[in-house]
């Protein structure tokens, strides 16, 4: 997978970093984004942060008031559930689709972008392997031979984008998700369509689920300190 850019990597940490903040409530739902604000925290130009506030815009985070500004986004949960499974059914299209057409050559770099995916998953860095994993399912949707709905599956891809990153937060997640990436290979070199279907719909709907997961847990309130249990000196207790 190639290198971003400087320019591109500044963007993409400034972006990641906001996903965080409102898919996880510290950037709260009506609130106003201050540009000036943004570039003072991440220690970039106005370029950056206008560049990753138009890539939020489009997975749906922010919205922009003309003569207003910028705002973060109200995204109820049934949305987000629904989404996903829509987003289920159209991987699950691409995986079949790309079972039946892949060349030797794309079925190579398939493979070649699942190993890169292994590497990542060995550093146990969430984003890391979020993009390698990116450019994985972004090669099967080549393969599919069909440009509209490649069109139409990046379009909602690029929606449910943080909600598919954040979810690998949690434990063991990359782990499994590698192992889901696997049997979508194994299914595309043996030419299991509808073995492929289901294994890459089942992939995204455990992100679904797993983003569910991780909301439940970001809910929740701090458990109370434990107390402290005072033990009595065995004298005192008739020892």
């Amino acid at each position: 997978m190639k290198a971003d850019s400087p320019t591109r990597s500044r963007v993409q940490q400034v972006r990641d970093q906001l996903e965080d903040d409102i898919v996880n409530g510290r950037m709260r739902p009506g609130e106003q984004v201050q540009i000036e604000q943004l570039m003072a925290r991440f220690g970039v130009s106005r370029t950056p942060v206008r560049e990753a506030l138009q890539q939020l815009e489009i997975s749906g985070l922010v919205a922009v008031q003309p003569k207003r500004g910028t705002f973060v986004a109200q995204v109820g949960m049934p949305e987000l559930i629904q989404m996903f499974e829509v987003m289920a059914e159209l991987e699950a299209m691409c995986a079949r689709l790309a079972t039946r057409r892949v060349s030797q050559a794309a079925l190579r770099d398939i493979e070649i972008a699942l190993v890169a995916c292994e590497a990542q998953c060995a550093t146990q860095d969430s984003n890391a392997y979020y993009y390698a994993n990116e450019q994985f399912h972004q090669l099967i949707y080549q393969a599919c031979g069909n440009a509209f709905l490649v069109q139409q599956t990046q379009l909602l891809k690029n929606r449910l984008k943080p909600y598919r990153r954040l979810q690998l937060q949690l434990r063991n997640r990359m782990s499994q998700s590698l192992q889901e990436h696997r049997d979508i290979v194994r299914a595309l070199q043996q030419g299991e369509e509808e073995a492929a279907a289901q294994a890459a719909r089942d992939h995204v709907l455990i992100q679904g689920q797993r983003f569910t997961d991780l909301m439940s847990l970001a809910s929740q309130p701090l458990a109370p300190p434990a107390r402290t249990l005072r033990i009595e000196p065995l004298q005192r207790l008739g020892a």
